[in-house]
């Protein structure tokens, strides 16, 4: 499978600041690839910084002025698969700040009782969540997490994949949220999705449907939003004044919501 993607930022920053993106594509693969950041038209110097499960973070110390952040990259066929420590599965089954698993367990055990292990119980979470949120952007605040989504029946992806990570760890099951490059969105974005640990590997529980699963290409991956954010000012100030995301693959196949895919 050929797969190419880039993403276009603009930000106004407005006093001397510490950026950092996560926009690259993991390590998982070796793309074709290419980043650049300019401030006022003049190139400025990037960081690579490894992060946890493959993530690739890009660190832009920059100056007061317009900052341009251009990343495209092309994947042909696929990567490896992410593994898991037994430090892993414990981390990925405790509450986190937007995947209030502990608060919601009484309404996972209450609707997923009797409900097999494995494969059925993932196809059920996401059908659940895909029926109960409506899907309005807009509608969430970046400080929202699964609780609130649950109260307002409404969100945007990383909302329904917090859904699903909580209401997964509340049953046993480790589960992460992963920031990707999705062909096929509708509106393109950057995408989030959940992935849980179920038959000794990591596989992908999407309730939005929005964009087949096998061709999601993996940015960051971590507890929450916290720590998949495609930005993070860690000094300074800036407002963001454009974006622009694309993720084109050469096929867009059916997507059995019955099976179990990983990310590759």
């Amino acid at each position: 499978m050929q797969r190419d993607v880039s993403a276009h930022v603009a930000l106004d920053v407005t006093g001397p600041a510490e950026l950092v993106f996560a926009i690259a594509i993991s390590r998982h693969h070796a793309p074709d690839e290419t980043l650049k950041v300019t401030v006022d038209g003049a190139p400025v110097p990037v960081d690579e910084l490894p992060d946890a499960h493959g993530t690739r973070l890009h660190r832009v110390p920059c100056e007061t002025g317009h900052l341009e952040l251009s990343y495209e990259a092309s994947v042909s066929g696929t990567g490896d698969p992410d593994v898991a420590t037994d430090t892993d599965l414990v981390t990925y089954l405790r509450p986190s700040r937007y995947a209030e698993s502990d608060a919601l367990a009484p309404t996972a055990v209450a609707e997923f009782a009797g409900v097999e292990p494995g494969a059925p119980l993932l196809t059920a979470v996401s059908s659940w969540v895909g029926t109960r949120l409506a899907y309005e952007p807009g509608s969430s605040l970046p400080t929202d997490g699964a609780v609130r989504t649950l109260l307002a029946r409404r969100g945007v992806c990383r909302d329904y994949a917090h859904t699903c990570v909580a209401l997964l760890r509340a049953l046993g099951v480790p589960a992460r949220l992963v920031a990707v490059y999705a062909p096929g969105l509708d509106p393109m974005d950057f995408h989030a999705v959940a992935e849980a640990w179920v038959d000794d590997a990591w596989h992908v529980v999407d309730a939005t449907t929005l964009a087949p699963r096998s061709t999601l290409l993996r940015i960051a991956t971590g507890r929450d939003a916290a720590d998949t954010a495609f930005l993070t000012v860690t000094r300074g100030g800036a407002a963001l004044a454009s974006m622009e995301v694309t993720a084109t693959a050469d096929a867009l196949p059916d997507d059995d919501l019955d099976r179990l895919v990983a990310l590759r």
